[in-house]
């Protein structure tokens, strides 16, 4: 019965034969007609490729590859350089003075401004000079009295030689008279010493500049009681703080070995460079500031094992103040031969510093320097690079380490002039 259905169910003129796994035939013809559809499709897309190919409408080749990045480079430049020793100095005044009244009394004038520069014999504080000027008026009078008593002992030494050479005086009465003048001879002389005391307070009175210096902050001010004394300063009021400002003294210190190298070397140094001091103040990189050696200790601090030296720096523009700190450079050995590069041709790499070369190959090869100063505009290179190492000094932006690069050849130029200042 089944079989009858399907075969009735079936369009007329079609077979119904069943196949080994009981599909109809009908079913088969239809996949094979769908394959061959497809074989169609891609038959018809190869032969429009070839078309496309053969007409000369393929699609466009990939660009080309882009050539290397082009660097400058050079060789090291090799110059006679010194070697140098590093310390750290502290500036000083030359002159420093407590300015202490040497006379007391009540403070009537302050004729500066708080840290201006003050020259010598400038006119400071008035000290109240009228009591002074009274005492020198009273010794005015003790004198003229001294000299009229002097005066009249003459007249009567006089009239005694005269009486005793017509035998009216004795020889006792001209003694007497004679003892009377040289009193008042040693009178007049005291009177006169006290005059002179008394005009020196009055011109104590006035406190002028020892030298000319930078005045600090005054610690008194008008109508204040002043005390004074010429002996010393114990009870003295101090009245301010006088420093000079140029020159002005760098002192520093060496280790025991800093100074034995430094004596050693300094009678193979040249003369101008034996006694020079170079040195940077502040935040500065370069040491364009020069001194001159001038002392050295004649001891070595046994606590420290250091030795005291100075030099003494002109200071005309006055803006190094006593106190101040500045790194110093000193000489400790003759010119020597030495490797310089570009200073921007140094990398710096967290601690460490790198410059990039190129191998014969093209490829960028870092190495790891240690650097010195700056001489004649250049960096110098104390270790980590040979002289025939090809420096990249232009163009370090393209130059990644393990990277290809072209080169062009470059030259490094040392700058005496700038060497005569660094």
């Amino acid at each position: 019965m089944n079989t009858l259905e399907s075969e009735s169910a079936a369009p007329p003129g079609e077979a119904t034969t069943r196949l080994h796994d009981g599909a109809p035939k009908r079913r088969r013809r239809l996949l094979t007609g769908t394959r061959g559809a497809i074989a169609v499709v891609v038959a018809l897309a190869l032969g429009g490729t070839w078309l496309m190919m053969r007409n000369g409408t393929a699609s466009p080749a990939p660009p080309p590859a882009m050539p290397p990045p082009l660097v400058t480079i050079s060789v090291p430049l090799q110059h006679a350089v010194g070697k140098w020793e590093g310390f750290l100095g502290q500036f000083a005044a030359v002159d420093r003075v407590e300015l202490r009244p040497q006379v007391g009394g009540t403070l009537t004038e302050i004729d500066f401004k708080d840290g201006a520069i003050v020259h010598k014999g400038d006119l400071l504080f008035l000290i109240d000079p009228r009591p002074y000027a009274i005492k020198v008026a009273e010794q005015e009078a003790e004198i003229q009295s001294d000299k009229a008593k002097l005066a009249f002992s003459g007249n009567e030494l006089w009239r005694a030689q005269q009486l005793k050479q017509t035998d009216f005086g004795t020889a006792e009465n001209v003694d007497q008279r004679d003892s009377d003048q040289r009193t008042a001879m040693a009178s007049l002389a005291q009177a006169q010493a006290e005059l002179a005391d008394s005009e020196l307070d009055i011109e104590y009175a006035h406190v002028t500049a020892p030298f000319t210096g930078r005045i600090g902050q005054h610690q008194v001010s008008v109508g204040s009681l002043v005390t004074g004394s010429r002996g010393g300063t114990n009870g003295t009021t101090l009245l301010a703080t006088l420093v000079s400002v140029d020159p002005i003294y760098l002192d520093f210190h060496m280790s025991e070995a800093d100074y034995l190298a430094f004596a050693q070397a300094r009678a193979k140094l040249p003369s101008s460079l034996a006694n020079r001091i170079d040195f940077s103040l502040g935040d500065e990189d370069d040491y364009d500031h020069h001194g001159t050696l001038d002392f050295v200790d004649n001891v070595i601090d046994s606590s420290s094992g250091t030795i005291l030296a100075r030099a003494t720096v002109s200071n005309p523009d006055t803006l190094i103040v006593p106190g101040e700190f500045a790194r110093i450079r000193l000489a400790i050995a003759p010119p020597a031969p030495a490797l310089l590069v570009p200073d921007a041709a140094i990398i710096p790499d967290q601690s460490q510093n790198l410059v990039m070369t190129v191998a014969p190959n093209g490829t960028v090869v870092p190495k790891i320097v240690k650097t010195g100063d700056l001489r004649g505009g250049l960096r110098v290179v104390l270790s980590g690079l040979l002289p025939t190492d090809r420096v990249i000094i232009d163009g370090l932006m393209h130059a990644m380490p393990g990277t290809t690069v072209a080169t062009q050849s470059g030259s490094i130029q040392f700058n005496a002039a700038a060497d005569a200042q660094d």
